[in-house]
């Protein structure tokens, strides 16, 4: 969402104000479709990166993100992959989602709020965050709330309208912009009847159906045909006959009392359903005249809708490219699913909810924080390795920044991930969650992953690249033009190896020389100057030179004779010749001949030596040379004693390698759980992962790690990135059950109380798993084991209360356990093998 936000800001040129506006996170309310506080059936709320369901029992169960309290179960930081009960009480009435907050009300009709709170947003005269609900004031009287960004709009029974947090750009409505700690009225008129808070604008209706707009107005979106920020309520237009409305990040819908819909505001992503991009200033009529709708909902950059034949539709995009085709923005609705019995619906930040007829609730979108509960949950970051699919014949995989590349045995080329510079070798620019053959060939011999672009040879030693050609690393003669597709270097069918790095590419060919192209900003070349080549340029006149690996912005290479060679940037000592000097031609490495491999990482690099020993020098504030200090090298350290290392492979800021047992190690940065130990803990000397002594090949990426088992298995982790890069989807375009669709009090009442223990939670290969049921009944109780990536593993039928779960050899990786009891009611744990 920030990088499309970003994109909004370039297009308008009003960077400065926009881009507050575009890089907060959205959240919008289920706007109350009724005017009096009487609970719906059943309402749904999507948050930033939580959701919300009140069931018409009274209670109130939340689920997702929960890093600063949003879901209000006291556990905060705890995020929740399955709907969990907010509160003890069967007494909430209605509800509302923000960013990070949330609000609700009680049958009492008093108000409620938790969660985040640097801003005044929850209305208790503090900035203090809140893990579980404390009421706003001692009014009894709040008929409906809705929560924005970081501020909080709320309407009550005597028809007065309030307002508190954040009041940047006048969203409060109060004619200032002094945040508010506790409620305020706005102005003096006693007819409110709703209202819907955005980012930073508000709409509302009154009671005599006019609709009201103010807060920021950069895009036109509160619709007064203007772009002037306002203070204080101003009417759009003289109509009268609005019946719900909703503010998303800079676009508004509404719906009239004869069921049209209309929108306005900024529509950079077809978010407001019509074919040209221009914003909108004042309310246009959605679809055809015969349209009617029901209800309506504004995200981020889309807009979901209910039609009054029971359907529900989608237009637009969101920051994870999820709504519409897939990863593509589309200004023309599409149905989301055949289902004809849609109630109402919510859109959030980056994923919708909606309710059936029957009470049941639905999500789709992502699933970045668990927001849309997906059974299988698709994790920002797998901390340990999780399997790509059940494919067993891949060859060997390479990890770029926000993008994979993997060969398998039939010669065949995959790709998944980001696409932003057609780095995925398709037709288009869409990203892809999971891979996807490049084209039919079958002869290509293996692929190597740079930033943003990828190099492969193929079995007849010719040369392909594609993705970004700013700085001409693709080699075809050219800059600046992406290339989508693979295109041929040249006509030279001799390729031995090549390496793609940020914005540069090496080639070693079969008779031993050495090329180069791209950038060439700090000499990283080594053609003995600075000047950028668009096409292959030899390294010297050695034809001796066995591999070469290009890093950030320097490169190393090992010659036949055993020899080190590096050159490029310098600034950390990454070249290793005891100097912080960048070079423009290779430099040898000290004196030794016994050098086997090396790999570039973005400013340090790892060797291994003949005899097994590992090595590494540069940058270290990671601990990304191993050595147990964050002490920078200018010269070759050996990490630790052993030597039975076997290959290596340099990350962004970490390290990988394989030693000859087959076993593989990780250090350094572990910032998104790259090293894949289970943690996120840096690590400044080797650790294994796992305790698996069958790995074959491993690759480090920006952020992710791939790595290909003996048996032919892909598997995965670290960053998961906006697309996918780990190969499994974050995002999901069609609905997901959430909650069941048998009668809401009875649900309701069947999710509380199911509960169980499974212990240890993290297992060692072949270790016993037990289980212990918190519930009376356990008789015919079940319990589900299904993978990362949503794979049913196994069911067992649970004998007793407790016992034993016969696991057996489970690959490493997380895995959920889902626990169905007789009567209907089901839990969720999850366990990590080692």
């Amino acid at each position: 969402m920030v990088n499309a936000y970003r994109q909004i800001i370039a297009r308008s040129g009003r960077a400065n104000r926009r881009g507050r506006l575009l890089l907060s996170l959205l959240l919008w309310l289920l706007v109350a479709a009724a005017a009096r506080a009487q609970a719906p059936a059943m309402q749904v709320a999507a948050g930033g990166g939580h959701s919300l369901s009140l069931h018409t029992d009274g209670t109130l169960w939340a689920w997702g993100d929960n890093s600063l309290g949003q879901l209000g179960n006291g556990q905060a930081a705890v995020s929740q992959f399955s709907p969990v009960q907010t509160g003890v009480g069967a007494v909430w009435q209605f509800v509302s989602a923000g960013q990070t907050h949330t609000v609700a009300i009680r049958q009492d009709g008093t108000l409620w709020a938790w969660g985040a709170n640097n801003a005044g947003q929850l209305g208790d005269g503090t900035t203090t965050t809140r893990p579980t609900p404390v009421q706003i004031g001692t009014t009894a009287t709040w008929q409906s709330v809705s929560a924005g960004t970081d501020y909080t709009a709320a309407v009550r029974t005597d028809g007065t309208l309030w307002a508190w947090g954040s009041n940047m750009d006048g969203q409060l409505g109060d004619g200032t912009t002094t945040n508010r700690l506790a409620p305020v009225q706005i102005g003096t008129t006693a007819t409110w009847r709703s209202v819907s808070a955005g980012v930073f604008h508000t709409l509302a209706l009154r009671q005599d159906g006019t609709l009201w707009a103010w807060g920021y107005n950069a895009f036109g979106q509160l619709g007064d045909g203007t772009t002037t920020t306002r203070t204080s309520p101003g009417q759009v237009g003289a109509g009268t006959a609005w019946q719900t409305v909703s503010a998303g990040g800079a676009h508004s819908v509404a719906l009239r009392t004869d069921g049209s819909l209309w929108t306005w505001g900024n529509n950079t992503y077809w978010q407001l359903g019509i074919a040209a991009t221009a914003d909108q200033l004042v309310p246009v009529r959605f679809g055809t005249a015969a349209a009617t709708w029901r209800s309506a909902s504004a995200g981020g950059s889309f807009t979901v809708a209910v039609h009054t034949n029971g359907t529900v539709w989608d237009w637009g995009i969101d920051g994870v490219g999820w709504m519409s085709t897939p990863f593509a923005p589309d200004y023309s609705p599409k149905q989301i699913g055949v289902d004809a019995t849609w109630q109402r619906v919510s859109a959030g930040y980056a994923h919708a909810l909606a309710v059936r007829q029957d009470g049941s609730v639905w999500a789709w979108g992502s699933n970045y924080e668990g927001q849309i509960a997906r059974t299988a949950r698709s994790f920002r970051a797998s901390l340990s390795p999780a399997q790509v699919g059940a494919d067993t014949n891949w060859q060997r995989a390479s990890a770029g920044d926000q993008s994979s590349t993997a060969v398998r045995t039939d010669g065949t080329l995959w790709t998944w991930g980001s696409n932003r510079y057609g780095q995925l070798g398709g037709p288009s620019t869409t990203g892809l969650p999971g891979p996807r053959q490049v084209g039919a060939a079958t002869t290509w011999q293996r692929a190597e992953a740079g930033a943003s672009h990828v190099t492969a040879l193929r079995t007849d030693g010719t040369l392909w690249t594609w993705g970004n050609n700013a700085n001409g690393q693709l080699g075809d003669g050219t800059t600046g033009s992406q290339r989508d597709a693979p295109a041929q270097v040249g006509t030279v069918a001799s390729w031995q190896s090549s390496s793609a790095g940020l914005s540069h590419t090496v080639g070693v060919r079969a008779d031993g020389s050495l090329w180069t192209w791209g950038s060439n900003t700090d000499g990283q070349l080594g053609d003995g100057t600075t000047t950028r080549r668009s096409s292959p340029v030899r390294v010297g006149t050695a034809s001796t030179w066995r591999s070469a690996s290009a890093g950030l912005s320097h490169t190393v290479g090992v010659r036949a004779d055993g020899s080190l060679w590096a050159w490029g940037s310098n600034g950390a000592g990454e070249l290793g010749d005891g100097t912080t000097t960048p070079r423009t031609s290779p430099v040898q490495i000290g004196a030794g001949a016994t050098w086997q491999s090396a790999s570039a990482g973005k400013n340090f690099t790892v060797a291994l030596r003949t005899d097994g020993t590992l090595w590494a020098w540069g940058y270290n504030s990671n601990g990304q040379l191993g050595d147990g200090t964050i002490i920078r090298r200018s010269t070759p350290v050996q990490i630790g004693a052993a030597t039975t290392w076997l290959s290596i492979s340099a990350g962004q800021n970490f390290a990988l390698a394989l030693r000859q047992d087959g076993t593989l190690w990780a250090w350094g940065d572990n910032s998104y759980g790259q090293l894949g130990d289970g943690t996120t803990t840096n690590r400044l000397t080797p650790v294994q992962i796992g305790s698996g002594t069958t790995w074959r090949s491993v690759s480090g990426g920006y952020s992710h790690a791939l790595a290909v088992r003996q048996d032919g298995t892909l598997w995965a982790w670290g960053s998961n990135g906006s697309v996918g890069k780990l190969g499994y989807p974050d995002v999901f375009e069609q609905p997901q059950q959430v909650l069941p669709n048998t009668p809401l009090a009875t649900a309701a009442a069947r999710l509380a109380g199911a509960s169980f223990t499974l212990y240890p939670t993290v297992l060692a290969a072949g270790q016993a798993l037990h289980y212990q049921l918190h519930a009376r009944a356990a008789a015919g109780a079940e319990l589900a084991v299904y993978s990362l990536t949503g794979r049913h593993v196994a069911t067992h039928r649970l004998a007793a209360a407790g016992g034993i779960v016969p696991v057996g050899a489970l690959p490493a990786g997380w895995y959920l356990a889902r626990l169905r009891l007789p009567d209907g009611r089901t839990a969720t744990s999850r366990f990590l093998v080692r």
